[in-house]
């Protein structure tokens, strides 16, 4: 898997993608439905009707990655957008899930602790 840092954003295209759509495509969906930069380094995930076959499209500061994943069997649990909404903003922890076969729906997220302090300089 790839290497992104804490503050990529990872956006899931709700509904249905043509799985036609190549570099070009996937560009224009993510700025235009779900009015994002494509160029953000941000991740996006496009999955068609079956739920059977996705694609990521990602900017590395060089180029555009369009990477492909087709199930032989079963399907992802694409999570719904709520209130009619075009995407759905994942952690780097629930696309690890997803991409790994687990339902989000299923899950629950627990409230957690982090230190917000560690990244602030320390006065002296």
């Amino acid at each position: 898997m790839f290497g992104w840092g804490p503050a990529t954003r990872i956006y899931l295209a709700a509904g249905a993608t043509d799985m036609r759509k190549g570099f070009e495509g996937l560009y224009g969906l993510a700025r235009d439905r779900l009015l994002c930069e494509p160029l953000s380094g941000h991740v996006f995930l496009f999955a068609n009707a079956q739920r059977n076959r996705l694609k990521l499209l990602f900017w590395d500061g060089s180029g555009l990655w369009v990477c492909a994943k087709r199930l032989e069997k079963g399907r992802f649990g694409w999570p719904e957008a709520a209130d009619g909404q075009a995407k759905v903003v994942l952690s780097h922890e629930e696309l690890a899930l997803l991409l790994g076969g687990i339902d989000l729906a299923a899950t629950r997220r627990r409230r957690w602790y982090r230190n917000m302090t560690q990244d602030q300089p320390i006065q002296g």
